[in-house]
């Protein structure tokens, strides 16, 4: 059987816009210059370190967190603060007479694969001084780690046994951006304790965060004098490579298929560089793994140069099948991830070059009229699709190849809505209550509307009254 000829049509902006009956090989226009993988690999971890753009605001960053209980960190994708951060922090002195450097992660896969890198970088035991918790999974030992990596769930969990959280000196929320319903409980919960706890620092780190609306909520400043804020935002430029941007020439029908249709044709273009492809959820995973793998069998005997190694990628994965895209793949195979939008953010998979976004996201809705929470596909935001395209430029100068229009980009939301605005908020107010938080209503959350919590607080007091 032989592999279809791959049809998909695809058009950089900027350049001259293709005819209808024009077919643009992928050879011609969307050719780089000849690429270095990555320059700074024969160098010490020290001096990779002291390369990173995060490194000239060492000490901005450490001046700032002295001087302020919260600190905003707009870092671009690619600047190196989730890594090197908490190892400045710790540098200072963060850490010592037993206090502990907390780093929250929206995911397990990408609190694993960051504390491993720091790990290493520290030349340390991972579950040492660095260590990791995530659910079902503590990998530190509580009297000598000193920097900890764990999911934002594990923190509200952590707050349970002690809500001041007393063995903390500081707390970075990385990926803020993501605002999942733990983020946002995690960020409550830490605005109320830096009230009771004025040593706490506070670090908030995103690629793509609306920054002046965390630091009005963090703010304890009453005063009106400007110099006497509690937060301070702080900007760092990325060290991204180029990544072209190809939009197709209309509407595409099927993603799924298109992706594949897209693999294919990178693959047959002889470039070298792997391929990251995100599709909405598990079953559309499996089904383009299984199509790829179809047409991998079938190139394999006409004996092409490449072979193909194709991965999935997504949450309910078993931890060893995800790791193995963290794998480098020999020179004489393409790495092929397909995954969710759990590869979108935080964790840098090496070697990719390309990038397939289908334009879609897989997001849990709740409707108040039924009571019924559902996940829904929707279209991601400019945002999602801007982390997205960052991930072919994290090592080398890339291509993301994007499964709609620019006409269809133009029309996406900025940014995506935050859990808490589309989520059940009983289990919210449930744990809210179960951390000693009486009048749920004065908690302070970052979004949601007194209107928009009342009715469910009124349906959980009832409920339980008519259980007594």
């Amino acid at each position: 059987m032989a592999a279809p000829r791959a049809t998909m049509k695809f058009w950089k902006p900027g350049t001259e816009a293709p005819g209808i009956s024009e077919e643009r090989e992928l050879t011609s226009e969307t050719t780089v210059s000849p690429i270095i993988f990555n320059p700074n690999t024969a160098l010490s971890i020290e001096k990779q370190r002291q390369k990173l753009p995060v490194f000239k605001h060492r000490n901005n960053i450490l001046y700032l967190v002295e001087s302020h209980q919260t600190v905003i960190i707009v870092g671009e994708t690619g600047c190196g603060k989730t890594t090197q951060i908490p190892q400045y922090l710790l540098e200072a002195g963060w850490a010592t007479e037993g206090k502990v450097i907390g780093v929250t992660q929206p995911r397990r896969v990408a609190a694993i694969s960051v504390a491993n890198r720091v790990a290493e970088e520290r030349g340390a035991l991972l579950g040492h001084e660095v260590g990791y918790t995530i659910r079902f999974d503590d990998c530190s030992d509580p009297h000598a780690t000193r920097v900890k990596f764990l999911t934002d769930g594990m923190l509200v969990r952590e707050m349970m046994a002690d809500p001041l959280l007393k063995k903390y000196s500081v707390l970075m929320l990385d990926e803020a951006h993501e605002r999942t319903l733990y983020t946002d409980i995690a960020i409550g919960l830490l605005k109320k304790i830096q009230k009771k706890r004025r040593d706490l620092r506070v670090i908030v780190a995103s690629a793509t965060l609306d920054a002046k609306n965390f630091h009005e909520f963090f703010n304890l400043n009453d005063s009106g004098d400007p110099n006497k804020d509690t937060s301070a935002i702080l900007t760092v430029e990325g060290r991204t490579f180029p990544v072209d941007v190809f939009y197709t020439v209309s509407p595409v029908p099927d993603y799924v298929k298109a992706t594949v249709e897209t693999v294919m044709k990178i693959h047959e273009s002889d470039e070298d560089g792997d391929i990251l492809a995100f599709l909405t959820g598990q079953e559309e995973v499996e089904k383009v793994v299984s199509l790829l793998q179809e047409q991998a069998r079938a190139l394999s005997r006409y004996g092409l140069k490449k072979h193909l190694r194709i991965l999935p990628m997504y949450s309910g994965l078993p931890y060893a099948d995800q790791m193995k895209v963290f794998d480098r793949a020999p020179s004489n195979v393409r790495k092929i991830v397909v995954a969710t939008n759990i590869a979108e953010t935080s964790i840098t998979i090496s070697g990719i070059v390309f990038v397939i976004d289908c334009a879609f996201v897989k997001l849990r809705a709740y409707n108040p009229c039924t009571a019924i929470e559902s996940l829904v596909v929707t279209p991601i935001s400019k945002a999602s699709a801007s982390q997205r395209a960052g991930r072919a430029g994290r090592n080398r100068p890339g291509k993301c190849f994007r499964l709609y229009t620019e006409e269809d980009f133009e029309k996406l939301p900025a940014s995506t809505v935050p859990e808490m605005q589309r989520s059940n908020l009983a289990p919210v107010i449930l744990q809210l209550k179960a951390l000693g938080i009486d009048n749920v209503l004065r908690f302070s959350f970052l979004s949601v509307s007194y209107t928009r919590i009342l009715p469910q607080v009124k349906g959980v007091v009832l409920h339980f009254h008519s259980h007594e």
